[in-house]
């Protein structure tokens, strides 16, 4: 199955070019063994997100996206609701997994409010917006991402 990859950074620094897109670029790193068809970076703004992620899904054909960045506590951090808002279903499992699986390294690991789940034929995961956080949390969801993707397709034989 060809995975088909959006990455999109939600940083109001990184939109306005003060601050270095150090994230999202990793994650072309980590993602590079499968085709990377669209790369953004947005503004943490809940309308833009929402839009960003159903242009992605449904007019670009990306059947995984993901996001680096706005999953804390933060005032304008609003990734989690706008991906609740375009999704169909939700994947708890995944950022469950990387909460629990990142705690080893940092308390902080608690305090992330990453949302993952299905939009049609899409699935879409918050990673937080750090290096080393997006690192951390990918590796622990890399190795489930094609059977999940696969499943998301309609291939449910076991």
């Amino acid at each position: 199955m060809q995975i088909k990859v959006g990455i999109v950074t939600i940083s109001d620094g990184s939109a306005r070019g003060v601050r270095e897109d150090t994230s999202g670029a990793l994650l072309k790193k980590l993602c590079a063994k499968w085709d990377i068809v669209a790369h953004r970076v947005i503004p943490d703004e809940r309308e833009l997100i929402e839009e960003t992620l159903t242009t992605l899904a449904d007019e670009v054909g990306c059947n995984l996206i993901l996001t680096t960045g706005g999953t804390g506590f933060g005032p304008r951090d609003v990734t989690p609701e706008a991906t609740k808002a375009v999704i169909d279903k939700e994947a708890p499992g995944l950022c469950e997994a990387m909460r629990a699986a990142t705690w080893k390294y940092t308390k902080y690991a608690i305090l992330s409010r990453a949302v993952a789940g299905i939009r049609n034929q899409t699935l879409i995961i918050n990673l937080p917006g750090s290096p080393k956080g997006v690192e951390e949390c990918f590796r622990v969801i890399e190795d489930v991402l094609p059977h999940a993707l696969a499943l998301i397709a309609g291939d449910t034989r076991h």
